[in-house]
């Protein structure tokens, strides 16, 4: 017998890509509006990683990898529903850049909450500076960014917090049992000008004067 026919040949990786790219793009919806589709696909990867190793089931390595993300992903949605928060709830806001949704997120919630919860925001890839428009739009609230300085997205920073925010940005959070976890697709505000940014930051605005609301009736 030869070699060929006692192995299976290792499977493409760019084969592999599209095959769990196209899981995650098929189980996202299920999850929106509370794991961004980047978080999918990182459990997606992860479910892949625990069985690839396995020749004897290569042929169901879709379907198996498909079921061991879902039941992950709703085992950590229902943890959701039983989080408990601290006595002063401690939220985290993520976008790539930290320059403008979650700056503009971090600063409204902190400005309305008065102290009532902790508030912080990064990015994995975080810019040198805030957006110029984003600083515009917030002064004319009376909030000063100008000062602001995008920092960069630690794993504590997650661990450390009850609420884990992202900003429908193409990031994926480290996923921590115990935390609730919400995704928000928001208009990217870089490149536009004030009028597009105001809106955001209106939109913002709604969707964390209700997250308030919920944290301080749970806390």
């Amino acid at each position: 017998m030869s070699s060929t026919s006692m192995h299976q040949a290792a499977p493409d990786h760019a084969d592999v890509d599209r095959l769990l790219h196209r899981i995650a793009e098929d189980l996202a919806p299920t999850f929106r509006g509370v794991f961004g589709p980047e978080t999918v696909e990182a459990f997606v990867r992860d479910a892949y990683e625990r069985i690839a190793f396995d020749a004897r089931i290569q042929l169901y390595l879709p379907i198996l990898t498909e079921r061991i993300a879902r039941k992950s992903l709703n085992d950590h949605a229902r943890t959701q529903e039983n989080v408990h928060m601290t006595t002063t709830p401690e939220v985290l806001f993520v976008c790539v850049h930290n320059a403008g949704r979650s700056q503009m997120a971090a600063a409204l919630l902190e400005h309305h909450a008065e102290g009532r919860v902790h508030v912080r925001s990064a990015g994995s890839a975080p810019a040198e500076s805030i957006n110029p428009a984003v600083v515009e739009v917030m002064a004319e609230l009376g909030l000063d960014l100008s000062r602001n300085v995008p920092t960069k997205l630690l794993t504590d920073d997650v661990a450390a917090s009850d609420v884990v925010i992202t900003m429908g940005c193409g990031d994926a959070c480290p996923i921590f049992p115990g935390k609730r976890y919400e995704d928000w697709a928001l208009v990217d505000p870089a490149g536009k000008g004030a009028d597009d940014v105001r809106r955001i930051r209106d939109e913002i605005d709604g969707r964390v004067r209700t997250l308030l609301a919920e944290l301080v009736r749970t806390a």
